[in-house]
């Protein structure tokens, strides 16, 4: 069995999806466990032995932080927290992003910043190791004071309240404490904060949107390759000269993995009877390469949030200070879902217009792609499909970050949205696998036109597996299963 120790050293990005991709069992490091214990027993005598307002500990929330809560309350105000704020609607997150909020969750309360118990921490690394996952919904967040009601549903089954998922069945929180003898989490005072306050939905989808982000440059790349050959483009626009005088590192990047895709490519290194290709084809290394140069910056972002601490109040034991401060402000995560977006949705509206070039009836291309056209419409109707799931990436990536609305009586007076610009980023992404997946069918397609004459092994290596799933259209035919298994094979990966 593989384990994953939380020791509170920094986690990179791929070491995540590493633990996420596999059946990673989590341990709680003997200096995590003396962090979080050090910290709770702290907080502990900090009200004990004060009587200065505390907030969010033996205060209301939100606007009203000014109002007092009595010692003997203070558990049934953490209970009370979680229930009222579990106000989620709409579609339910999947079982892989439910996933990874949970173990941001627990990364973060393992700094021992956060004032929670032991137990609590130990029963999220429970859940996540024996595959339980609450259910938890879309909508709710502001992202600030952190994705409060999202992660209100995420912990409600530690208060024995709420739904989970198990073995790909629906069971009640009661019912799964009985089936593996767990007794109900009392929360201690903070505790319901430290679990709501916090910005794991945007990380946990912005994570998961930085995995597939590159996954997607990748394999653009390679299905605009088979294109370009598809299309007998030319090779020069990846030259190191011309890329390499605009000092943009991801059209460097860009340009020198096209120059080794087509290297060994029979129809790239023919003579050509055009003298340059459409901005679509040349300006690859250009546009492409932007798109990569986003994608790593906002990686920098998601990779310093997923080893951050998120709560409010947080809690400094050594410094003796607890402070009130605004850690859960989703800005930062907000900002770079929506330039995550614009970068993906330009991918494929470049792969788009590749698309259309395919089926215009040029470089001795049949229109449409068929052999009789007029009779077969054959691909006509795949580039409208995809311009409409082009136009609607152009929709969603209107930015959730320049929108504030004013919550708990005006106190909460600035959000980020950051959890709208991440779930619309999850769509974004799987308009791009549809784009991908119609990019391939039109490009392998376009390749067949250009036999007996070669692509690049790897480029070649890809077009045969293809064909294994997806065959030559001759004439027209049921076209939606073809786009499918197109679309489920780039998924798959290639």
């Amino acid at each position: 069995m593989n384990t994953f120790t939380i020791t509170n050293e920094w986690v990179s990005l791929e070491k995540l999806d590493e633990i996420l991709a596999s059946d990673t069992k989590l341990v709680l490091s003997e200096d995590a466990k003396t962090a979080i214990l050090k910290c709770r027993t702290y907080l502990d005598e900090k009200v004990a032995k004060s009587n200065r307002l505390i907030y969010g500990i033996n205060t209301g929330f939100g606007s009203l932080c000014d109002t007092a809560v009595s010692p003997e309350d203070l558990e049934q105000l953490q209970r009370n927290l979680v229930l009222s704020h579990a106000c989620g609607m709409g579609e339910r997150i999947p079982e892989n992003i439910v996933r990874r909020l949970l173990i941001l969750k627990i990364m973060g309360l393992s700094h021992g910043a956060s004032g929670v118990q032991l137990e609590t921490v130990e029963r999220l690394v429970f859940f996540f190791n024996h595959h339980i996952y609450p259910v938890v919904f879309q909508q709710g967040s502001l992202g600030a004071s952190g994705d409060l009601a999202p992660l209100a549903h995420l912990v409600l089954p530690l208060l024995g309240e709420g739904t989970v998922l198990f073995e790909g069945k629906e069971y009640t929180s009661r019912e799964i404490n009985q089936r593996f003898g767990l007794e109900p989490v009392v929360l201690r005072s903070k505790e319901g904060l430290a679990l709501l306050n916090g910005t794991q939905f945007m990380s946990g989808y912005a994570s998961y949107a930085i995995s597939h982000a590159r996954k997607l440059w990748k394999q653009f790349n390679r299905i605009a390759a088979i294109s370009l050959d598809g299309y007998d483009g030319r090779k020069e626009p990846f030259g190191i000269q011309v890329n390499g005088i605009r000092n943009q590192v991801g059209q460097i990047k860009t340009a020198e993995v096209f120059r080794a895709l087509l290297a060994e490519s029979e129809l790239a290194n023919r003579e050509k009877m055009h003298v340059q290709d459409p901005y679509s084809f040349r300006c690859i290394p250009q546009v492409h390469g932007a798109s990569y140069d986003t994608i790593e910056y906002c990686a920098a972002i998601v990779e310093r949030e997923i080893n951050a601490v998120t709560d409010n109040p947080t809690v400094f034991p050594d410094d003796d200070i607890v402070v009130s401060a605004g850690n859960f402000h989703g800005q930062p995560l907000a900002l770079a879902l929506d330039f995550l977006a614009i970068a993906l949705a330009e991918l494929g509206s470049i792969s788009e217009r590749r698309i259309y070039k395919s089926i215009s009836g040029t470089r001795s291309l049949p229109a449409f792609l068929v052999a009789k056209p007029g009779l077969n419409s054959g691909f006509m109707i795949t580039q409208y499909t995809c311009a409409s799931i082009v136009s609607q990436n152009k929709q969603l990536c209107t930015p959730a970050s320049i929108d504030t609305i004013d919550s708990s009586n005006g106190q909460e007076d600035h959000v980020s949205m950051g959890a709208n610009a991440a779930t619309k980023l999850y769509r974004v992404i799987e308009n791009c696998y549809s784009i991908q997946g119609i990019e391939l069918l039109h490009a392998c397609q376009s390749l067949e036109f250009r036999r007996p004459a070669k692509s690049s092994p790897e480029l070649e290596g890809i077009f045969e597996a293809f064909r294994k799933q997806v065959p030559f259209v001759t004439e027209d035919r049921y076209m939606h299963p073809l786009m499918q298994t197109s679309i489920e094979f780039v998924k798959a990966g290639i």
